[in-house]
């Protein structure tokens, strides 16, 4: 999947968790502000502390702090804990969604045993996400392939000495820049969008380019056998340069703009009213 980060949801509320040590950590804010029911799940936190000193001790010792993905988009290190730190932690928290997201917990775990004998299953589950959001096959199947080329970049980035977090972010926003001329953060406010994932709120064009994009910075990392970060950079530059062109050589040929202000909430209530129309009973008016 996409980096080490997903998304869980626990009865439609999102749960952070990123893959760490071999194991997944969830974002324990999240966790809060689901089961507490809170809007204020740092303070909350701050709270079950004081009261609780051996819970205290045990988030000193057993919860690190690992880099998740923020409500803006960036990516900034959060207190996570591990599936046996979630369990102490809840213990705390006076909720009647406890119980199911014990069993919520064990599921999650159990799928990713899963993904990993089979990875195929990841991207299945994936697609079953799209399809319940009304997303339409088509795009579900460039979204998919989206996902495996920047897995192939930031594993590619891994094994060049560009540390995840902060540098992963700065090569992507060049690597966008120089693909759609504006950064990933100005496309988001583009669409209208705060803390939602801009790739699932690209249109079929957008994600190709993106692709295109991730795909030549790769290329052009083992060409030069770029190493670190700034000669990573330029690479990224140079991809993204690459795949402008052939933004702009499109949308001169075709007349068609690639970069756009819909998201996916916009093309699936246009993909329903034009299947509403077209099943629409014929008029029974006279000639």
């Amino acid at each position: 999947m996409e980096h080490s980060n997903k998304i869980a949801i626990f009865q439609e509320q999102e749960i952070r968790r990123v893959w760490h040590n071999e194991q997944w950590y969830f974002s324990v804010l999240d966790v809060v502000e689901v089961l507490a029911d809170t809007p204020n799940p740092t303070d909350y936190f701050k709270k079950m502390r004081k009261r609780d000193e051996q819970l205290k001790t045990f988030v000193g010792t057993n919860c690190p702090h690992v880099a998740m993905q923020g409500k803006e988009g960036k990516s900034r290190k959060t207190i996570a804990a591990n599936t046996e730190g979630v369990l102490r932690i809840i213990q705390s928290i006076p909720s009647l969604k406890a119980e199911p997201f014990k069993q919520w917990l064990a599921k999650v775990g159990y799928e990713r045993i899963q993904e990993i004998e089979n990875p195929e299953l990841g991207f299945e589950r994936l697609k079953e996400i799209y399809r319940a959001k009304g997303y339409s096959e088509e795009w579900i199947e460039v979204r998919l392939r989206s996902i495996d080329i920047r897995k192939q970049l930031t594993d590619e980035w891994q094994g060049r000495g560009v540390k995840e977090g902060q540098e992963y972010s700065i090569l992507t926003a060049e690597i966008a820049k120089a693909t759609f001329g504006l950064t990933p953060t100005e496309h988001k406010n583009l669409k209208g969008l705060q803390r939602e994932n801009l790739r699932d709120h690209m249109t079929d064009l957008e994600l190709i380019f993106t692709m295109l994009g991730e795909r030549l910075t790769k290329e052009v990392a083992i060409d030069e056998d770029a190493q670190g970060f700034n000669e990573n950079s330029k690479a990224a530059k140079k991809g993204g340069r690459a795949a402008g062109d052939a933004r702009r050589a499109a949308e001169k040929r075709t007349g068609v703009k690639v970069v756009s202000d819909k998201n996916y909430l916009k093309q699936i209530d246009e993909a329903k009213q034009k299947e509403n129309k077209q099943i629409e009973p014929p008029s029974n008016t006279k000639e």
